[in-house]
């Protein structure tokens, strides 16, 4: 859907090189099949174009296979963080009254910051930011191309620069959603504790007294 919407979007830069519309939808959702599947290299290495040359570098081939790479261990770690988030709910449910809604409130509010800053980031120096973000991930340095080459054409500096927009414009508006879910209002704030199991109503709370005689 998002590569429908930027080829189809006014202004997203045309190919210089004669990839239609058409053909950016069809050899993009090839790149995207590939990094949510489970093929191998070849997947991307055995596409041709209409004229039967390589649809890709092996230098391209190469850099999507570490962009998969990456993916697959941020998938993996964001499983564990939801595994490791239900744990933490349990307990607080359990152990802190209120503790998941201040977790919750404390989580976005942080969120907030480190997007912000990375936002400001990008702002003031996009080409600096996204070479630093490659340069981090991708440490061999086989992610830069010419503007000749299948992923530039497919993928532009401007398909990043959105993408950016919409990751963090849905990040901001989940935070919004459970600021304002969790926003600790009076009526939270001075909400008493679960107290402890109250005895049936009628039955009494003394001691019974002992079977025992006293001692003579």
């Amino acid at each position: 859907m998002f590569l429908w919407i930027e080829y189809h979007r006014p202004g997203f830069p045309a190919d210089s090189y004669g990839f239609s519309t058409d053909d950016r939808m069809t050899y993009g959702s090839y790149a995207v099949d590939y990094l949510l599947n489970f093929s191998g290299a070849r997947y991307l290495g055995d596409l041709v174009t209409s004229g039967g040359e390589p649809l890709y570098l092996e230098s391209e081939v190469s850099h999507m296979a570490d962009v998969k790479t990456v993916l697959t261990i941020a998938f993996v770690s964001a499983l564990a963080m939801a595994l490791l988030s239900v744990l933490a709910c349990v307990y607080l449910a359990k152990r802190s009254p209120g503790g998941i809604r201040r977790a919750l409130f404390s989580g976005a509010v942080l969120t907030l910051v480190l997007v912000g800053a990375l936002i400001v980031t990008a702002v003031l120096g996009w080409e600096s930011f996204f070479t630093q973000v490659h340069t981090i991930f991708f440490a061999n340095g086989n992610w830069t191309f010419r503007m000749d080459d299948t992923l530039i054409r497919l993928f532009p500096a401007q398909f990043w620069m959105d993408a950016g927009i919409a990751i963090a414009g849905l990040v901001l508006l989940v935070c919004l959603v459970v600021l304002i879910c969790a926003w600790p209002t009076k009526a939270r704030r001075s909400a008493p504790a679960p107290s402890r199991k109250q005895p049936a109503a009628g039955t009494s709370t003394r001691s019974k007294p002992s079977s025992r005689k006293p001692a003579a």
